[in-house]
């Protein structure tokens, strides 16, 4: 388990990045496997999920979590709607009690708290949400709700940037959009370079002058703390674990 300093210091919060650790799944799962989207014995997610909400201190069916499609699109939880499948890749709302998690193996989960208003949030962002401005549209949606805000944001574990190998083409995209974005990007060789993905973030986050911090782990070098899709690809695996990330206004 791991902690945001930042987030810690507010008595209204609860918090945690979770490692892959302290859950009851098998194989390539093992052990606290939370995404309901994998290949994994059902049971054994259904017991993590158990797992993650006793520690969260809430009813399991308070613990909410996204269909998350790599999208931009943001939802905020009312009374009326918490309890519906969610389709999207970032929550918020300002309900006492409710966890709201996220899942991720390389992408980036960020926990989100505008203190002023006691909003709490998470957004699930790789490359593609990251890309499509979810971040730009989980924030204006809290200011949508208050203008005057006072936001935090903890990035979480993630693939690192000497991890992160992409191609000329990928490149391209960032810097086509954005000539500053080749900034991202250190040549590993001829075909291939290194994506900071975690810097990208951050700086999206910076535009809108949030108070950031890091829980810096790369989820593909920690195989004993994270899972990662990239090297479960590599080792040609059928499938990968998810790990959950989660914050609940108290």
């Amino acid at each position: 388990m791991f902690y945001s300093r930042k987030f810690k210091k507010f008595k209204e919060l609860k918090h945690c990045f979770f490692s892959r650790k302290g859950g009851f799944s098998k194989g390539i799962y093992r052990s606290l496997n939370c995404g309901k989207g994998s290949k994994d014995n059902k049971a054994n997610v259904s017991k993590n999920l158990d797992y993650i909400s006793k520690k969260m201190k809430v009813k399991k069916n308070n613990l909410i979590l996204m269909h998350q499609t790599h999208s931009n699109k943001v939802v905020e939880l009312r009374r009326q709607n918490f309890k519906r499948k969610i389709y999207a890749d970032a929550i918020i709302t300002s309900i006492k009690n409710l966890a709201l998690g996220v899942v991720t193996a390389d992408c980036i989960p960020i926990l989100i708290f505008d203190k002023k208003n006691k909003i709490i949030g998470c957004i699930h962002s790789g490359w593609r949400g990251a890309f499509a401005n979810i971040i730009k549209n989980t924030i204006l949606r809290i200011k949508k709700l208050n203008s005057k805000n006072e936001i935090y944001a903890s990035i979480g574990p993630c693939i690192g940037k000497n991890s992160y190998e992409v191609d000329l083409k990928f490149e391209k995209k960032f810097v086509k959009k954005s000539k500053k974005n080749i900034k991202y990007f250190s040549k590993k060789n001829k075909n291939k370079r290194l994506f900071d993905l975690r810097k990208y973030v951050h700086d999206k986050l910076l535009e809108f002058k949030v108070n950031i911090d890091h829980v810096k782990h790369d989820t593909f070098r920690e195989k004993d703390n994270f899972f990662s899709f990239r090297r479960s690809s590599l080792k040609k695996q059928k499938d990968y674990g998810r790990c959950i990330s989660v914050i609940k206004l108290t």
